[in-house]
């Protein structure tokens, strides 16, 4: 298997995460999404990472297919429970996780075009959902020693992999101040080989 992905992506960190936790042997391929003679736009109509490309060369898109796809290729440290309501909560978690992302990586497109032609009421819509999903993981967090209560899975590692990117490219975000269950439970993923090899480089 090859995982065709970026170092930046906290998508592509999150089924990096779920490799290492499984451990399950892929070859990391850091590729440019958008590049038109990469080999991102052959696999996936959507030219985006990540894309794990399997041994006989099915191609599977994007990082909630991918990783439970891997979850259930291997036996070893389930990270998802059986189909259960149980299951589809960590699933909604997953969802809440990947909509910071997808907020956070909006607001950094937008500020990357020149001020004139950036957007400040499109970024400010997507600071506003980052804030909403923050207040929400927070409050379904709680005390919890993690997402789902007792044991470590999948909502953690989507979790982590938002709070990660919101470090990583927006500094000035003081979460760990407003939210210390977050900074918390962050601390002991950060414990974890899996989450602190994968921290993302620039």
């Amino acid at each position: 298997m090859t995982l065709l992905g970026s170092t930046t992506s906290p998508y592509t960190r999150k089924v990096r995460v779920v490799l290492a936790e499984k451990k399950i042997d892929c070859d990391f391929q850091v590729v440019v999404a958008a590049d038109p003679e990469g080999p991102v736009v052959s696999f996936n109509p959507l030219a985006r990472v990540p894309v794990l490309v399997l041994d006989d060369n099915t191609a599977l898109f994007d990082s909630p297919v991918i990783v439970e796809y891997l979850d259930n290729a291997a036996p070893n440290n389930k990270l998802l429970p059986q189909p259960s309501r149980e299951r589809i909560e960590v699933k909604q978690k997953e969802a809440l996780a990947d909509g910071l992302m997808d907020a956070a990586i909006a607001v950094r497109l937008e500020t990357m075009r020149t001020k004139k032609e950036q957007s400040a009421a499109w970024i400010e819509r997507n600071r506003a959902v980052i804030d909403r999903c923050l207040v929400r993981i927070s409050l379904e967090l709680g005390e919890n020693a993690w997402s789902t209560g007792t044991h470590f899975g999948l909502a953690d590692i989507a979790t982590g992999c938002a709070l990660g990117y919101l470090d990583f490219r927006f500094p000035e975000i003081d979460w760990r101040g407003q939210y210390p269950n977050l900074a918390k439970l962050h601390d002991k993923l950060m414990q974890r080989p899996s989450y602190a090899e994968t921290l993302p480089v620039a």
